[in-house]
């Protein structure tokens, strides 16, 4: 940095870039983050073409377009090789800028050269610092590991284990343990219990939706969201329904069953759905994923042999029924 002009020659190095992603790098003047900051922008369009542009982000849906920064950049180039993308600026601060807070981020680039979202979680949402420009020093702050990203955890993992987990436990419970007469109420206080845990759970999820859509102005995850509020709206029903349950011999009981099962079954696709929604959103390690999938396995393995055993529990239970005299055994 010449302190005297505020002229600062850099070169931003990004590794491990495919053709097809952007690469940015910002300095925000006024605070810390994404909101504010003045960005170096540099991708390969389709022709095979480098453009390095400056773009102002001033929220959290900005798109990149080019547009002057609060500061002079006379000169801004790019390169690329070896999966290496490399941004070369000339930049002029105010002569007391010596210490700034700078971000850099990549992501897609389309087909129509449109910028698409960065990742929303794991190291793009850590990816924030301050710049020391006199003597080089670098400081990483926190700033994806507190605050809105531990709401982000927070929200995956109760999400997960409500509506991915309970709300699946309690269903399986409700089918197939009612067949075992030992099971008889237990399976019903066991099935309740879940399924309201399960509720009470998702409605503190749906908090913290609320909280981090409010905190992210500017993105939208339409499909999670809309999923999420139909849940919600489902699990309620289901709460009223079982007031309006009407008893086992009442001729109407046959359509409420099916109405309820129907309503179950679809509140567990759905939440199975929206939690691999909600993985492709935050985009946690792998190993999560792979968690929850073999925890799927193992309650769907389960679900497997438990229709196997209640169906043979139930076909002999029928036989004795339609044949009693073959339950008396002839004494000499």
């Amino acid at each position: 940095m010449t302190e005297a002009t505020g002229s600062v020659d850099l070169a931003y190095r990004h590794v491990g870039m495919k053709p097809t992603r952007w690469v940015a790098w910002a300095i925000n003047p006024t605070g810390k983050g994404m909101v504010g900051s003045q960005s170096l922008v540099a991708y390969r369009n389709p022709n095979g073409i480098l453009k390095a542009y400056t773009s102002p982000v001033m929220s959290y849906g900005t798109k990149l377009q080019e547009g002057n920064l609060s500061f002079q950049v006379p000169k801004i180039s790019a390169d690329f090789s070896n999966k290496e993308m490399i941004i070369f600026a000339t930049i002029v601060l105010p002569k007391n800028m010596t210490t700034v807070s700078h971000v850099w981020q990549e992501g897609p680039v389309r087909g129509d050269n449109h910028l698409g979202m960065h990742p929303l979680g794991g190291d793009n949402v850590k990816s924030m610092g301050t710049l020391d420009l006199l003597s080089g020093k670098v400081m990483t702050t926190k700033g994806g590991t507190s605050g809105t990203l531990h709401f982000k955890q927070f929200h995956g993992i109760i999400n997960a284990v409500s509506w991915g987990f309970l709300m699946p436990v309690g269903a399986i419970t409700a089918r197939y343990m009612k067949v075992f007469q030992s099971a008889d109420p237990a399976w019903f206080y066991a099935h309740i219990i879940c399924q309201s845990s399960a509720y009470l759970l998702g409605i503190a999820g749906a908090g913290t939706g609320i909280y981090l859509g409010n905190k992210s102005h500017g993105i939208q995850h339409s499909t999670h969201r809309t999923i999420g509020i139909l849940l919600l709206v489902l699990g309620f029903i289901q709460v009223l329904a079982l007031k309006l349950r009407p008893k086992k011999e009442h001729k109407y009981r046959i359509w409420w069953n099916f109405y309820h099962h129907s309503v179950g079954y679809a509140i567990i696709i759905l939440s199975i759905f929206n939690i691999f929604e909600g993985f492709n959103i935050l985009n946690p390690l792998k190993i999560w994923r792979l968690v929850y999938a073999c925890v799927l396995i193992v309650l769907g393995a389960i679900a497997v042999i438990l229709e196997v055993v209640t169906w043979v529990i139930v076909i002999r239970r029928r036989r004795r029924i339609e044949n009693p005299a073959s339950n008396i055994t002839a004494v000499a």
